[in-house]
Formats: structure tokens, C-alpha cells, sequence
């Protein structure tokens, strides 16, 4: 067993350091909740029954709904001033009878076990109790809540039981047990009778669960005759409209700076892969086209054509005296050096 809480158990100048452990298990089979088409586990949402949205977690506040319908909410702060108990220590308050300890009280059960070097005084506070028939009213703080409990005695262990507060006790309000009913002798006789012949020692042990028992070999015998099936694994979240979302996000930002998104530019532009840029005097032509295109679909593609026509013929004349000047500039280097050597030749002969 795990240790659910370390603490001592003092009574007047006596302290036993003890370990908490839980004394009780729940085995109820427990079944999920599933989709009968498919399998699929249901889940559960948390949603407003004002704007029907489905709520955070962190969003959620503690409501109280007073008599009157007044709602008041409490939040974390509102609720960190209230008093908490931290404490480890299990205060004995006074030892009571056993016989004066109404069950009804009783709520959950605690193993106290003792550290090695505090076994004495343990051992020695069981006995106490075993011989007296008596128990121990103490006060505890489990989970930040002060509570009342019992220190009783169970084989070698010592139990603490927590308790309810006696306002937590209901009053059984039965009119029908006001009014008189006659019991006769001979009816008492008899029920007594039958009380001893099914009077017997208490042995917990030879009692068992018989609904928990038959729902365990249900569920066996469909297993072993076809009522199984591979349990489903739960559908992937579609993140595309949170992807779809961001690239939106992103797209805008980069317009705002002055640029433009490589989707837009891609996806936008009437060029395909691979295309040359225009020349300056092409692009020219291209922005004089389009801005004749607003007179009719004839007159754009005239205006187109005429346009390329004249972008054409300027930049051919362009180009022709470029090359013509080249053509010159070599001429005349040319013509220089043959006269350069022709004067080198005469000055050797004159030598």
C-alpha cells in the first residue's frame, strides 16, 4: 500500500509518528460510456446554458445560488482567505465509550501505521483502547479540512474513521411511526424465535458481491464467444483551420509592412514558370496596353499589337547605333597599329 499522509498522533505529552494509508478499495466494474455504431468513446463538454459556447477550464468560477436566486461567484482570491488546515498532527480531544458512537457517523476508514522507533508508544495506545472499550474523538486535517474522527482499534492496527458533522445527519421524519400498534405475547414469542434460529457469528468472508460476480462472467463469456472487438482509436483533431488561420495571419502582416506574400505573388501573377522578365521597353509597351484596354476588347488588342510594334522599332534603332559605334571605334585601333609598325619598319631601314 501507498502512504496517503505522514502526522503524529498526540495525546498529552505523547506524540506517535504515524503513516496514513486508505483502508478501503472500490471494485465495482466500471463501464465507459461509447458510441454503439462504432465504439467510440463519448465525450463530455463543458458548455454555458446562457451563450451555449463550450468553456475553458480556466474560465470557470464557483457559483452559489442563494434562496432568493441571487448568484455569487467566489474566485481563486476570494476563496485563498479562507481559513485551511495544514497541520500533521491528529489531536486527541477526549476518549469516549465505544457504545456511545452512532454508526451513522462513521465515513471513511484510515490505516494508522507506526514508524519503527515509535512502536511502543503505539503498541501501548492500542492496548489502552482495547482494554478500556473506548475510542478516540480527535481532530484531523485531510485535504486542507479539518474533520473529526475516531481512533478504534481493529486486530493490530489502529483505525481512524472519519466522521460527519451532526448537522450532516438527517432526522428521520415518519409520521406513520407515531401511531400506536398493539403487539401482542404471542407475536413477540414468535418473532424471537425466529431471530435465534437464524442467529449466527458474523463472518464477513462468506459474503460476496453476487452482482459484481455475474457481470465479471458476462462479460467473459462474450469474450470468448464473439462479443469482442478491437477498441477504436480516437480520431487525429483537424488542425487545418488553425493552420488555415495562421497563413491568413501571416499573409495580412505582410501586406501591412509593404510587401507581398509568395502565395498571393504566385498565385497571382499571369506569368508561368520559367518566363524571362520583360525589358523595360517591353514592360512599357505592356502598361501602354492596358491602359487602352478600358475602350473595348478590339481596341486593347490593336492597342496591344501597336504597342509592341513601337517598343519594338525604338529599341531596334537603339541597339543598330550601338553596334555600328563598337564597329568604328575597332576600325580606327586598327588602322593605328598598322601605322604604328609601318614607322618602326622605315626607322630600321634609315639605321
Amino acid at each position: 500500500m501507498r502512504a496517503i499522509w505522514n502526522g503524529a498522533v498526540s495525546f498529552g505529552l505523547v506524540n506517535v509518528p504515524v503513516r496514513l494509508y486508505a483502508a478501503t478499495s472500490n471494485h465495482d466494474i466500471r463501464f465507459h460510456q461509447v458510441h454503439e455504431v462504432d465504439g467510440g468513446r463519448i465525450r463530455q463538454k463543458r458548455t454555458c446554458s446562457v451563450c451555449g459556447e463550450e468553456v475553458a477550464y480556466s474560465e470557470i468560477a464557483k457559483g452559489y445560488e442563494t434562496d432568493d436566486g441571487q448568484l455569487i461567484m467566489l474566485d481563486d482570491d476570494d476563496l485563498a482567505t479562507l481559513p485551511t488546515a495544514t497541520g500533521h498532527e491528529i489531536d486527541v480531544v477526549q476518549f469516549v465509550p465505544a457504545d456511545q458512537v452512532d454508526a451513522l457517523l462513521l465515513d471513511k476508514s484510515y490505516y494508522l501505521e507506526p514508524e519503527s522507533k515509535a512502536l511502543k508508544p503505539y503498541s501501548l495506545l492500542r492496548e489502552a483502547l482495547r482494554e478500556t472499550d473506548r475510542m478516540a474523538l480527535v481532530k484531523v486535517a485531510l485535504r486542507q479540512r479539518e474533520t473529526l474522527a475516531l481512533l478504534r482499534v481493529r486486530g493490530q492496527t489502529i483505525v481512524l474513521q472519519t466522521m460527519l458533522w451532526p448537522d450532516e445527519i438527517r432526522e428521520a421524519d415518519f409520521p406513520v411511526l407515531d401511531g400506536d400498534v398493539e403487539l401482542r405475547p404471542q407475536e413477540k414469542a414468535m418473532a424471537q424465535s425466529l431471530v435465534d434460529s437464524l442467529s449466527g457469528e458474523f463472518e464477513v468472508d462468506e459474503f460476496e458481491d453476487d452482482y459484481r460476480k455475474a457481470v465479471g462472467e458476462l462479460i467473459e463469456y462474450k469474450r470468448e464467444h464473439g462479443g469482442k472487438r478491437p477498441a477504436p482509436q480516437p480520431a487525429a483533431e483537424d488542425d487545418s483551420d488553425d493552420m488555415t488561420d495562421l497563413l491568413t495571419a501571416l499573409r495580412r502582416s505582410v501586406e501591412a509592412a509593404g510587401g507581398t506574400a509568395s502565395g498571393d505573388a504566385s498565385s497571382g501573377s499571369g506569368e508561368t514558370a520559367g518566363e524571362p522578365e520583360k525589358k523595360p521597353s517591353e514592360a512599357a509597351g505592356s502598361t501602354g496596353a492596358t491602359a487602352k484596354s478600358t475602350k473595348g476588347s478590339t481596341a486593347k488588342a490593336s492597342g496591344s499589337k501597336s504597342t509592341a510594334k513601337s517598343g519594338s522599332s525604338k529599341s531596334a534603332p537603339k541597339e543598330s547605333a550601338g553596334t555600328s559605334e563598337t564597329g568604328t571605334k575597332k576600325a580606327s585601333s586598327s588602322r593605328s597599329r598598322r601605322k604604328t609598325t609601318e614607322d618602326d619598319e622605315k626607322a630600321s631601314k634609315t639605321a
